[in-house]
């Protein structure tokens, strides 16, 4: 719990000027994203004025960055999603596949984040795909929702894929659900990372071959010895890569929850700090080569914000992708099919293959409370006066040289 009260945006705003001097030119992206952090939920975006329709209490509300980097700003992205999401949903099991690069890579995928993270997307993606068209597997084709990491507890760079995927594909023909013939895992692990190490490689050969991953910083030693690259992708290749899978989800419920969770996580959020002082940054980190022990940090600000900007993701890059029958052009046509030949396979009744309303009831409920009147406690906030903002963009403030 942050009972220090301090945010992310709060330590951008008292040593962000201060990073700039040190560091001189940042990225663009980094500009924009520090920018609408400090300038999030403050005068700076405009608000507006709530009156409560009881007591007549005044309450005034900025507006947020809505930036998918700012940790203030998830809550109404994430609830917009799942409540989107829920409509998607299968009456089958959910499984939970992770896949994750070894570190040899990171610093590969830190100065090429767009071609490197298309290349992780595309890996696991090919690599799904062609297991479940496998007839020992599954013979079917699957879909599943693929949503990038780039962090770690320790806001290092750790690149890594979180998948989920229904238990069951459509048979070539379209006649047919087909289920996984496993409980517990998707498909065998060992046989996952094998395949998912080879098409990772493959596809990062080519893109050295074709000029698209740079050599910057401590990867200069690359481009002055030829031969170095070939090494290292010779030791990947022997190397076991480490995937990670779950037992199904227990319920639909648990999918949503799931899904909320990890789809709009940023690299930390508020409530893990724990203390800010004028030099020093406190948060919680979860070690996981420690038996999963919750341990504290602590971090200068300057370093706390320099591993916070190595999350900044490409201008217009899509973190979260649909594959298979939830791809966006054909998920429409695809689910009515699924949940037809589900429902032809399992006999059940038609009304329990529906969404689940309870869930969305529930959230829109909480939604109301909090803009409950804390003074009368009987009153609801309504908007009375609009705040125009100050201004236009608000990544303004300092200029790129």
């Amino acid at each position: 719990m942050n009972t220090s009260k301090r945010t992310v945006a709060d330590i951008f705003r008292m040593s962000f000027d201060q990073y700039i001097v040190e560091n001189k030119q940042l990225p663009l992206e980094h500009y924009k994203v520090a920018n609408a952090l400090m300038n999030c939920h403050t005068a700076t975006l405009g608000g507006h004025v709530f009156t409560c329709n009881e007591c007549g209490h005044v309450q005034i509300a900025y507006n947020s960055c809505r930036n998918r980097h700012c940790p203030s700003c998830q809550a109404a992205a994430r609830f917009e999603w799942v409540e989107d999401r829920m409509k998607e949903l299968l009456p089958v099991p959910y499984f939970h596949v992770v896949f994750t690069i070894p570190s040899q890579l990171n610093p590969f995928a830190l100065r090429n984040k767009r071609i490197m993270y298309n290349i992780l997307f595309k890996a696991a993606s090919e690599t799904l795909h062609t297991l479940a068209a496998r007839e020992k597997y599954l013979g079917g084709n699957i879909g599943f929702i693929a949503v990038l990491h780039t962090w770690g507890q320790n806001l290092m760079d750790h690149p890594h894929l979180h998948c989920v995927v229904p238990s069951g594909g459509m048979s070539s023909d379209r006649l047919k659900w087909k289920s996984t013939p496993y409980e517990s895992y998707l498909f065998p692990v060992e046989v996952v990372g094998r395949l998912f190490r080879g098409k990772f490689l493959a596809l990062f050969r080519d893109a050295i071959k074709s000029g698209e991953i740079e050599y910057h910083g401590i990867l200069q030693e690359y481009e002055i010895n030829a031969s170095s690259i070939g090494h290292l992708i010779d030791q990947l290749y022997k190397k076991e890569w480490y995937i990670y899978e779950k037992p199904p989800f227990s319920s639909p419920q648990e999918v949503l929850k799931y899904l909320g969770r990890y789809t709009h996580r940023v690299a930390i959020s508020n409530n893990r700090i724990t203390e800010v002082t004028d030099t020093t940054v406190f948060f919680h980190w979860k070690d996981y080569s420690d038996n999963d022990r919750l341990k504290e940090m602590y971090l200068s600000h300057h370093e706390f914000i320099r591993r916070f900007l190595l999350h900044v993701l490409p201008s217009g890059f899509v973190r979260i992708r649909y594959f298979g029958f939830l791809g966006q052009g054909v998920k429409k046509e695809r689910l009515q099919l699924c949940r037809k030949l589900i429902l032809n396979q399992s006999e059940t009744p038609e009304d329990n293959v529906s969404e689940c309303d309870e869930g969305v009831h529930l959230d829109k409920k909480e939604r109301i409370v909090k803009w409950r009147c804390p003074i009368c406690k009987k009153g609801i906030y309504t908007p009375s006066l609009k705040i125009p903002p100050l201004y236009r963009r608000v990544y303004q403030r300092y200029k790129i040289a």
